[in-house]
């Protein structure tokens, strides 16, 4: 994976942020943490510094100069602190004991109090930067001064400085480090997915984003994708499916109605009864045609849910008695007969328009495949707040393992196919229960027959 990619990455680019985010916050703290321990330093020197004058006055009131003196000698000797600093001088400022060579000139006029100074020890060297001293008056104008040589401070700081820069840099490296992890890791599944997508721009619409199952964004990301892959993919397996049956379903009737133009043609207007059937059978030809493909239409709307339309409470009871009444006279010419059972149910959210034409679909499939025997219209409360409506006959039915394609678009049973049926009833009655979230059963009628079940839910009041 080249480097320079890998850098471009904006999961590298985030990474650098946090890293640089998360540096300034350590920097914070490392430089709190550095001021603090200073602080707690100064504070201890100061108070150790203030109890020994204390003790070193103490020492002079009680034991008198002479003890002074060799207890001062004792502690700036070879024995004692080599950091510690102390000078005992008579009123004229002149050293009397200590391991500074002579009085500051920066305390030449201070009494008790704080000061900070420049010196040179008694031994010649000078004192690693400026003292930070307390001056003291003894009884009888003597100067006590007790300091510390900031040496060990300055070698204690450099330390802390080292250890707090080395920590930053630590946090800085494995900072960086972690982005190109993450970086490396995030361009693998954006790879993956960038080559899916690339075969599916090919054609190849079997392919689906990867999913490794941790359930990260990346996996919530490619499960909508991969459904609307298999969206995309069913309906352009029902687009081909469709044309397939358009071209098979349509060639006999257009081969037919180029036939009758062609005879009446041939025949020419002196046989004008020839001429006037042929005619008739063309536009019956065309009629059927047209037919289809307003029922395709009809299909394509009520699948798309976007039929442009405002889904109102209508009355399922009424709209099946109009059909009942409207379907009886053709039944009674076959010899059926239709028995309705309507009760009176809850309005369904719906369009009148499609309602009606599923249950006409419905009455026409069970017509035109039942030869004897009854019909049988019902509707009922259902299980909840649904509504069910049930159209049954006594035909021969639809065997199981076929009444999931029969929702298909020019689906026909081949004990079927003499029919003269286009094979788009039931899959518009499916489109249109799609349409108005229903639910749609096909089994086995107690008649002998077919039972289509379609539940609705009732509309909310």
């Amino acid at each position: 994976m080249p480097a320079a990619r890998l850098l471009r990455t904006s999961t590298f680019r985030l990474s650098l942020l946090y890293v640089a985010l998360f540096g300034a916050s350590v920097l914070v703290l490392l430089a709190f943490i550095y001021w603090t321990t200073v602080r707690v330093i100064d504070s201890q020197t100061s108070d150790t510094i203030e109890a020994e004058v204390r003790g070193l006055a103490e020492q002079y009131r009680a034991r008198g100069m002479g003890q002074l003196i060799a207890v001062i000698e004792e502690r700036s000797g070879a024995f004692g602190d080599p950091d510690s600093v102390y000078l005992l001088a008579d009123p004229g400022l002149r050293r009397l004991a200590g391991n500074l060579s002579a009085w500051p000139r920066e305390a030449a006029g201070a009494e008790d109090g704080w000061v900070e100074i420049s010196a040179r020890r008694a031994d010649g060297d000078a004192v690693h930067g400026t003292i930070r001293a307390r001056t003291f008056v003894l009884p009888g104008g003597f100067r006590l001064l007790v300091g510390r040589d900031p040496r060990g401070r300055a070698d204690f700081e450099g330390l802390i400085l080292e250890s707090l820069g080395g920590a930053l840099g630590i946090t800085l490296v494995l900072g960086l480090l972690g982005g190109l992890v993450m970086s490396r890791r995030m361009l693998r599944r954006v790879d993956a997915v960038r080559e899916t997508g690339q075969r599916i721009v090919r054609g190849d619409l079997s392919r689906r984003m990867p999913v490794t199952g941790v359930g990260d964004e990346f996996d919530r990301l490619s499960v909508t994708v991969n459904e609307m892959l298999d969206e995309i993919e069913t309906l352009m397996t029902g687009l081909r499916t469709v044309t397939d049956s358009v071209a098979h379903d349509l060639r006999s009737p257009l081969t037919r109605l180029k036939a009758r133009l062609e005879l009446a043609l041939r025949e020419g207007p002196a046989d004008e009864q020839g001429h006037r059937a042929a005619i008739e059978h063309a536009i019956a030809e065309t009629d059927a045609i047209l037919r289809t493909f307003a029922t395709l239409m009809e299909i394509a709307r009520a699948e798309s849910g976007k039929a442009g339309i405002a889904m109102t409470p209508v009355d399922l009871g009424t709209i099946a008695a109009d059909m009942v009444e409207l379907y009886a006279p053709l039944a009674e010419r076959k010899g059926l007969v239709i028995e309705a059972s309507l009760e009176e149910t809850e309005p369904v959210a719906g369009h009148a328009e499609f309602l009606s034409q599923l249950v006409a679909n419905l009455l026409d499939n069970a017509l035109a495949y039942t030869p004897e025997g009854r019909i049988g219209v019902s509707l009922a409360r259902g299980d909840g707040d649904t509504v069910r409506l049930t159209v049954e006959d006594s035909g021969p039915g639809i065997p199981a393992e076929e009444r999931d394609r029969v929702l298909q678009r020019f689906v026909r049973l081949d004990a079927s196919r003499t029919g003269g049926g286009s094979g788009l009833g039931l899959s518009l009655v499916a489109g249109v229960a799609a349409l108005h979230r229903a639910s749609l059963v096909l089994g086995e009628s107690p008649l002998g027959g077919l039972r289509v079940t379609v539940t609705f839910p009732a509309s909310p009041t």
